[in-house]
């Protein structure tokens, strides 16, 4: 008997001590995370200027239009924002999307970082939770199956974070414009022919550097500002040979509200290989709420 009971309890101690490993494990991301998220809010000056279209006339037409649209006279320009949405993220490819149902809250802070904190995302008994994101000059993607078990490791090197800084540039033309402003050292461009000649949106293209990063991205501008999408060569390996490399990424905007003095687009789509016939949106959202984070 004595055996017996050996040989039951050693196998329930070394699964107990796995389990308690595991959530020792997932409570080191947590706070790793919830660390982070408090320093890209520490990035939020004391203070901010209010908005005052003069900033932006020396800038070529489509910019200028661009932060007319998104940026009301005598707005605080806040720099720091935190997004609560829902809608779907597509876990497997173009042919078979497997879109689940997700909700998730995020903080941006260009060109210092983001995070966006995937709640849930599926139904049931198939849950994934955890976090992606840069933040300190770092960069991470951490996620979790049914909060125990970890299924998407990755970050720690150059490479996902210059991927994650393209997404934190591109973002800021979704949600943070005031980011973008050439005070902060945000160079602009135009591209493409002007919209009075052809009565589609043209282009502004943006070139955004953090110490030795650099990223540029382009926005649609329609004839009243509005931007339609946001397009950059992102780095990235989201692609069958798995290899890093410049390939094409990019979101489509709509359904504007005003925030605080920002008119923000609350519908997003956007995906791996925009503008080609391999594009895959695997992330559609719809916004719920925009704050500003102030230190």
């Amino acid at each position: 008997m004595a055996y017996l009971a050996a040989a039951v309890t050693l196998p329930l101690a070394l699964l107990l001590t796995g389990v308690l490993a595991m959530q020792a494990w997932r409570l080191a991301d947590n706070r790793a995370m919830e660390n982070s998220w408090a320093w890209l809010q520490a990035q939020a000056p004391a203070t901010v200027e209010a908005f005052d279209p003069a900033m932006v006339e020396g800038l070529p037409d489509a910019a200028r239009r661009y932060f007319l649209y998104t940026i009301a006279p005598g707005t605080p320009l806040h720099v720091v924002s935190e997004i609560h949405m829902s809608g779907e993220i597509g876990l497997g490819s173009k042919e078979a999307p497997g879109y689940r149902p997700m909700r998730a809250r995020q903080i941006l802070a260009p060109p210092h970082g983001f995070i966006w904190h995937l709640e849930r995302a599926g139904t049931g008994l198939v849950q994934m939770s955890g976090s992606d994101g840069m933040a300190n000059g770092r960069s991470w993607t951490r996620f979790w199956l049914n909060g125990t078990l970890p299924v998407a490791r990755a970050g720690g090197d150059d490479n996902h974070l210059r991927a994650s800084f393209g997404r934190a540039v591109a973002e800021a033309a979704f949600w943070a414009p005031a980011a973008l402003l050439p005070q902060h050292g945000v160079r602009w461009e135009e591209t493409g022919v002007r919209w009075e000649e052809t009565g589609e949106p043209n282009l502004a293209r943006a070139i955004i550097t953090h110490g030795t990063l650099e990223q540029a991205i382009e926005i649609a501008v329609a004839e009243n500002g509005q931007p339609r999408w946001v397009q950059f060569q992102r780095w990235s390996n989201a692609n069958p040979e798995k290899e890093w490399r410049l390939q094409p990424f990019g979101g489509y905007l709509d359904n504007f509200q005003s925030f605080e003095g920002f008119t923000l687009p609350t519908k997003v789509e956007a995906g791996n290989h925009f503008g080609t016939e391999a594009y895959f949106p695997f992330f559609r959202v719809r916004v719920r709420e925009v704050r500003f984070a102030v230190s």
